[in-house]
């Protein structure tokens, strides 16, 4: 089945992903839905030092809303504020140094950041792809510690700021990807089998989704949305995806193509017209499973998702610094 999953995907991709997917479906965009002004609101944005996460802050901020990046690499993020403040004139560009791979930092962070800031919209778009299983320093398989767990203990630990907020918004960046597996929750970190990289980070993908979907339930007064950005060109697929860069290098997205529906679930008042939880592709909720692909899981397998990310996550708040 996954031959059929990785084909069917792959087409899918060329024809709805690359960046004529994009001209395409921007033709029927209203550009009113994100011509808006949001000074007063504050929005934070991980991993905003290259990519999807710079683009989307640059947009933001050009629309004057308070932005805070959280960025690993104090070196590269110092650069990216210069950018965007100089870029757009707006001074209210803060930055976070925070690892999200790293879950006692992840609470540190939080906890702070609750008693100096409000949060209107957190968009959680750092990620990575590690082609070889690693381990973090807490012992984590990296790709899960990021993608999924810091995810997980970010959205979860802000949420109290969040629901003070009126039309609080999360956006989490996924990937089409995702739409190859199916959640399994019986090996989190990877450690049977051999270690597919790119599995393991469409994996996470999924993992995200079904997030989404379960926090939507749970936190009714707060918008919950996942995006896929299609296929850009970013820092991110240089490293981690050479050969498909290669090979796909004249067709894909730009930067500011990819973070258009995050800046739109962002800051635009139709995103929140359509229900909390639903996955997005050009500012359109899609479906999050191809079609004859097996990739549905049932619901207790979801809610003990939920259930494992939390107990991981108790954990490391119980050992955190301070």
């Amino acid at each position: 089945m996954s031959w059929y999953r990785n084909a069917v995907w792959f087409v899918k991709g060329l024809r709805e992903y690359t960046r004529s997917g994009y001209e395409s479906a921007s033709k029927h965009f209203n550009p009113a839905d994100v011509e808006v002004n949001v000074a007063g609101r504050s929005f934070l944005v991980t991993g905003a030092n290259s990519g999807i996460g710079k683009a989307t802050a640059k947009e933001i901020a050009r629309r004057g809303g308070t932005v805070h990046l959280v960025c690993r690499n104090k070196e590269r993020a110092e650069v990216a504020k210069g950018e965007i403040v100089t870029e757009t004139g707006n001074q209210n560009i803060f930055l976070h140094i925070v690892d999200i791979s790293n879950p006692k930092e992840i609470w540190k962070f939080a906890e702070k950041f609750k008693n100096e800031h409000k949060l209107n919209v957190l968009v959680n778009n750092a990620g990575c792809m590690v082609n070889n299983r690693e381990l973090t320093e807490d012992g984590l398989e990296k790709n899960f510690a990021t993608n999924t767990l810091g995810t997980y203990i970010l959205t979860t630990a802000l949420l109290p700021l969040l629901e003070k907020e009126a039309d609080a918004r999360v956006i989490t960046v996924s990937s089409g990807g995702m739409l190859v597996q199916k959640l399994n929750i019986s090996d989190l970190q990877s450690g049977n089998g051999t270690f597919d990289g790119t599995m393991v980070y469409a994996q996470n993908k999924r993992q995200q989704v079904v997030l989404t979907e379960q926090w939507a339930k749970a936190h009714r007064n707060i918008h919950f949305s996942v995006m896929h950005p299609g296929w850009a060109d970013t820092p991110a697929v240089r490293s981690s995806m050479p050969d498909f860069y290669q090979k796909m290098k004249n067709t894909l997205r730009t930067e500011a193509q990819g973070a258009d529906t995050v800046v739109w679930l962002a800051v635009s008042s139709e995103a929140t017209k359509l229900p909390s939880g639903l996955f997005f592709q050009d500012r359109q909720p899609v479906p999050t499973h191809l079609p004859l692909a097996s990739t549905h899981s049932p619901p207790e397998d979801e809610e003990k998702l939920m259930e494992v990310l939390e107990e991981f996550s108790q954990k490391f708040k119980s050992t955190s610094p301070g």
